[in-house]
């Protein structure tokens, strides 16, 4: 068998092997018997381009061209196998396919895992296993040195499933006393190296057993091997590979398991727009409008309906206003690509037709497990669809359109009654709570946990009143809906200024329950903007985790709640409730709307406009400040300003670093020599001046050997120098030979210009940027000493006269 056919098997199996290692970290990305097929079919495809352009010699224009027709004719039934049919859907896949070979990439990082084969975004897998495999063969089958290109392209592939997988590594794994963090990257790590250095040194060792067959049978000398010389090598190479799999196995799990790679997820989601849009608790308001009120928003249906129907969720006060908190790890939205661990609960299958809403915010139900949209519009609002599994809640980029449809599987969590959870504490406050709320809570909670805070919402409700407007122009639809209304005004807003005001009214309430009846308890009006926020606050300072959600009652054994008339939620249906988490995690619905049929004591809730005074003067007039009206919703002005945010700036250089770190593990064995050799000449450099020459004369004969020239085992330093055939060598023979055998009359001064032309020497054994990084990675100068003493002397002259040689030509 010739050298070529050796070349040829043993860098297809390598091949092979990082296919296989580059399927494995890609599974958890896609986890479907699709990516299996498409790696499959991909590899064999490649196998057949890099055979035929290999047979051919034709260049990299023939390589590309084949691959484009390739991707054109099985492009769609391997990336897009969701378009395979009749002729319109092809050519939709065809779009998708040249859409996903450019921005699949930026979509893969927006999609929640596993993505299976959700629209295009097996395209990139194409990509990497079609044109990578064809790249890898085509390189490693090389004769010349570019042969050795082929190990980093080896690692973008198996970095392909490291960089676009899983946000978290894999749990831990315990062995006795030793814990493995990350092992399943580990694993892929070490094997990937493993496979490119075996290759490379077997490749090496290939070229070097080719060289001296062809100058043996040139000139008709039989060569001797050395074993001992054969074993120091592969004990080094042995050494190498296990201080890199060291390095992988010590550094990389301790710096990936603070990697955070949703950093790229959050930079592409929907975050942007829901900073721009209005909150939806601040715009709560305007759906009771009397050309809103009465239209459907949406419409759910099924065999078996939840109770409630979500919208947004809102996690994060200010002081001003409720909104979701983008910055958090809770709020990050992600793409549903197929399925999602909805959890334990009860099944629930829904279809929900969209009417007049709009905005962001997406109508689900319980935990989303899949949600599959319908229609014309289907494919674009799959596009635009984000879900957030810790908030439960989902949005839509794409513009609503009324008779949008889509499916809605999930779970309902078993949720316990708000009387039998304990508050789970740790709660941090992000503002401060206003005096007269501080004072009432404190002079009505009794007890602790779910029951205190069941008794102050039961109270706030029963004094609250509930009012949608400041005022009203004639018979509001809204007002003509609620039975025996009566309608009194209220401001809008949810500010700390404006909830102080309610509880302050409370408070003066309080005093004149006895002297005037129940009705005078009744102080607090609003609706569920001013309510939800108050309850979320009182949850938040009795330990309990709280937000605010949006949606709308399906159903409900409450008679003064409003609920939607058989799955057709209209815009007077929409309402706010608070969910608060319990010690064993369950987020529990606390309703927040307040009663509507004792209309609060006139006399003891209407305050007086405010007067602005002002003073007539004959010499000059000035502006006086109005005092703020009762009914203002002013926000906090002493508020501290925002810190920088250098999140991203911490999170950039964190993924850097990691991405450097991954990078450069290839390079461990060549850096560890360089290391090594650079320590050795530095303790040559010490030492008295006969010692710091005597040790220049060895690294001046490391550089030879190092440049390709043999090691001078039974040769003087004299024959040795002229042997190498160097401009200088004679003469740094001679003076190591004064130094080492006189009488210690050596100079500092002699042992610096020693090396400086040791120096100078080492940079002409090697002339071209090839030659000196062999040179520089060579291990010849630590294994010389392991030559057998009857090397011949022909060996060091063929060597110098292809030195000398290569300085001739280059000068």
């Amino acid at each position: 068998m010739t050298t070529s056919s050796h070349r040829v098997i043993a860098g297809t199996a390598w091949v092979a092997v990082i296919v296989v290692i580059a399927a494995v970290a890609a599974w958890p990305i896609y986890r479907t018997s699709a990516f299996l097929t498409l790696v499959a079919v991909a590899s064999v495809l490649a196998l057949a381009v890099a055979t035929l352009v290999h047979r051919r010699g034709w260049g990299g224009w023939a390589v590309a061209g084949i691959l484009a027709v390739i991707m054109f004719v099985v492009g769609v039934p391997l990336a897009v196998p969701s378009r395979v049919g009749g002729p319109a859907e092809l050519l939709r896949g065809l779009e998708e396919l040249a859409g996903g070979v450019v921005l699949g990439w930026k979509d893969l990082v927006t999609v929640d895992l596993p993505v299976g084969s959700y629209r295009n975004l097996l395209v990139p897998a194409l990509v990497i296993f079609l044109v990578g495999t064809t790249v890898l063969l085509l390189l490693v089958w090389r004769a010349d040195r570019w042969a050795y290109a082929a190990v980093p392209v080896s690692i973008a592939m198996v970095a392909f499933g490291l960089l676009f997988g899983r946000t978290t590594v894999s749990a831990p794994f315990s062995l006795g006393p030793v814990t493995l963090a990350a092992p399943v990257e580990t694993a892929i790590g070490i094997a990937a190296l493993v496979a490119g250095v075996l290759w490379m040194s077997w490749r090496a060792r290939d070229e070097r057993r080719g060289a001296l067959q062809r100058a043996a049978e040139s000139s008709g000398v039989r060569l001797r091997r050395s074993s001992r010389v054969e074993s120091r090598r592969v004990a080094l190479g042995a050494g190498m590979v296990a201080l890199a799999a060291v390095a992988v196995t010590a550094v990389v799990p301790a710096v990936a398991q603070s990697a955070d790679r949703d950093v790229l997820r959050t930079a592409i989601g929907p975050e942007v727009e829901m900073l721009r849009a209005v909150s939806p608790l601040s715009g709560y308001r305007s759906i009771f409008g009397d050309d809103t009120f009465d239209e459907v928003m949406f419409t759910v249906t099924g065999e078996q309906l939840p109770d409630r129907v979500r919208l947004a969720t809102l996690d994060v006060y200010d002081g001003v206003q409720f909104r979701t908190d983008v910055a958090g790890d809770a709020a990050q939205f992600t793409r549903v690509p197929s399925t999602l661990d909805a959890g334990e609960g009860e099944p629930v299958d829904v279809e929900i037709e969209l009417g007049i809403l709009w905005g962001l915010w997406m109508p689900t139900v319980g935990r989303v497990a899949s949600i599959d949209f319908e229609g014309t519009r289907g494919a674009a609002l799959a596009d635009g669809f984000y879900y957030s599994g810790p908030l439960a809640a989902a949005v839509q980029t794409v513009e609503w359109a009324p008779g949008d449809r889509y499916r809605l599987r999930g779970v309902l969590p078993e949720t316990p009654p708000l009387v039998d959870i304990d508050a789970p504490g740790g709660v941090t406050r992000s503002v401060e709570l206003p005096a007269s709320m501080r004072t009432w809570i404190d002079d009505h909670v009794a007890g602790s946990g779910g029951v205190a805070l069941a008794d102050l919402v039961r109270l706030l409700r029963e004094r609250g009143y509930l009012s949608h407007a400041l005022e009203i122009d004639g018979g509001a639809e809204w007002v003509t809906a609620l039975d025996g209304y009566t309608f009194v005004p209220s401001a809008a807003g949810h500010s700390l200024a404006r909830i102080g005001d309610m509880f302050t009214a409370l408070l003066e309430s309080d005093a004149a329950v006895g002297a005037q009846g129940p009705a005078a308890a009744v102080a607090a009006v609003g609706d569920d903007e001013q309510f939800a926020t108050a309850v979320a606050l009182i949850a938040q300072d009795l330990g309990f985790p709280a937000r605010v959600v949006l949606g709308a009652r399906l159903q409900s054994t409450d008679a003064g709640l409003s609920t939607c008339e058989d799955g057709a939620c209209r815009a007077g249906d929409i309402t706010a409730w608070v969910e608060v988490r319990s010690s064993g995690g369950q987020w529990v619905p606390v309703d927040v709307t307040p009663q509507h049929t004792l209309a609060p004591d006139r006399t003891v809730v209407e305050q007086p406009d405010p007067r602005v005074p002002t003073e007539v003067r004959p010499d000059s007039v000035e502006e006086v400040v109005p005092p703020r009206p009762a009914q203002e919703d002013t926000a906090r002005t002493d508020r501290p300003a925002d810190p920088v945010d250098l999140e991203w700036l911490w999170a950039t250089l964190r993924i850097g670093s990691i991405v450097a770190l991954v990078a450069a593990l290839p390079l461990a064995p060549f850096l560890t020599i360089l290391f090594a050799k650079a320590t050795r000449r530095a303790g040559r450099r010490r030492g008295d001046p006969v010692a710091r020459i005597a040790g220049g004369w060895e690294e001046y004969v490391d550089a030879a050997v190092d440049a390709g020239l043999m090691p001078p085992q039974a040769l003087t330093r004299v024959e040795t120098a002229d042997a190498y055939g160097a401009e200088h060598g004679r003469r740094l023979a001679v003076a190591a030979d004064e130094a080492v055998f006189s009488a210690g009359t050596t100079t500092a001064d002699e042992a610096d210009e020693f090396w400086r032309i040791v120096d100078a020497e080492r940079r002409t054994w090697s002339t071209g940027l090839w030659q000196r990084l062999r040179a520089a990675v060579s291990l010849r100068s630590f294994v010389r000493f392991a030559r057998p003493a009857g090397a011949d002397k022909s060996s060091t002259e063929r060597g110098s006269r292809r030195a000398a040689r290569r300085r001739r030509t280059a000068s």
